[in-house]
């Protein structure tokens, strides 16, 4: 599926001269279960928008389908302006390309509303890898083929693909083991069953804070604050070792008018613009990075065009 119709979709909307405030409730739908990053994500700027909109807000968890599920019920719902969907990067990017059997089309069912935030990706080692640095860590798997094992917690998950991207860049074959999650996939790690994982930065900043395991290198182009001691994949020389996921909201796009969408998206970028969320966004592990509709479709673009020859070369393929 092709994303860059999402440019066209956002600058070609159904154009509405007034917008009438509602007085039905703003649904922010979250394919996640509650007391998750998403989840809490969602929460934290639909507060916000509640006192931006003067409208009431609820955030409903829809999880199933590693966020997919959510895609596929919001999809035939009015762009009426009272449903938002806080999606990421798996669901909006990744799986597109991944997935022969999708129920929804990103571009032609959505339409992009206003970007939220950046989650970095790393790699680490556990107790079972005497890796203390990236360096070592690669002298490690060139010295035996059998190194390259490493963990992430979906098949088909943006970790499973970064992970990929490592091994093409190092120039070593990686053997990916996909776990049922974050939370045994940390299990493995830090016990020594498997030697390294690829996951998100949040995920593994607990355990790398504790000793358990190392985080050894970050994806984005500048240091995480959330583990600022730990240097990026570019920095280290591999400024082809990069990519972050996203975070943002779209809308149905039945319906959908230009009134309606930039009135949602300037709320969404003001909440998120608040230091205060700002602050609690950084200890989730997420880097606030509000945008507008327009430049939130242009990044979504990007990044199919970032992830498109990864998947593609990995030759994995979900049904």
């Amino acid at each position: 599926m092709a994303l860059g119709t999402l440019a066209c979709l956002a600058a070609t909307l159904v154009c509405s001269p007034t917008f009438a405030q509602s007085d039905k409730p703003l649904r922010i739908l979250v394919g996640y279960p509650a007391g998750g990053t998403a989840d809490l994500a969602a929460r934290l700027v639909g507060d916000k928008l509640r006192e931006e909109l003067k409208q009431t807000v609820v955030v409903e968890n829809k999880p199933g389908a590693g966020g997919r599920l959510v895609m596929d019920y919001a999809k035939s719902l009015p762009g009426d302006g009272n449903t938002l969907i806080l999606a990421n990067s798996a669901v909006m990017t990744i799986a597109p390309l991944a997935y022969r059997k999708l129920n929804y089309d990103v571009a032609r069912d959505f339409v992009p509303v206003a970007q939220v935030a950046n989650f970095q990706l790393a790699l680490a080692a556990g107790p079972g890898t005497p890796a203390k640095t990236f360096k070592d860590y690669v002298t490690w798997l060139k010295a035996d083929a059998t190194h390259g094992a490493y963990a992430s917690p979906a098949p088909g998950s943006i970790p499973h693909f970064f992970g990929l991207m490592i091994g093409k860049q190092v120039g070593v074959p990686m053997l990916h083991v996909p776990f049922n999650g974050s939370a045994p996939l940390m299990t493995a790690l830090a016990g020594g069953q498997v030697p390294a994982s690829v996951d998100t930065l949040a995920d593994l900043t607990e355990m790398h804070r504790a000793g358990k395991i190392r985080v050894l290198a970050t994806s984005g182009i500048q240091r995480s604050a959330v583990l600022p001691d730990v240097p990026t994949f570019t920095e280290l020389g591999y400024k082809d070792i990069a990519g972050v996921g996203r975070y943002g909201f779209l809308a149905p796009s039945a319906g959908a008018s230009r009134a309606v969408i930039d009135r949602l998206s300037a709320a969404v970028v003001r909440a998120v613009e608040s230091p205060d969320v700002q602050e609690k966004f950084l200890k989730l592990g997420l880097e606030p990075q509000p945008g507008n509709a327009s430049t939130w479709a242009k990044v979504l673009v990007m990044d199919n065009q970032r992830w498109e020859p990864v998947v593609k070369a990995s030759g994995f393929v979900g049904d």
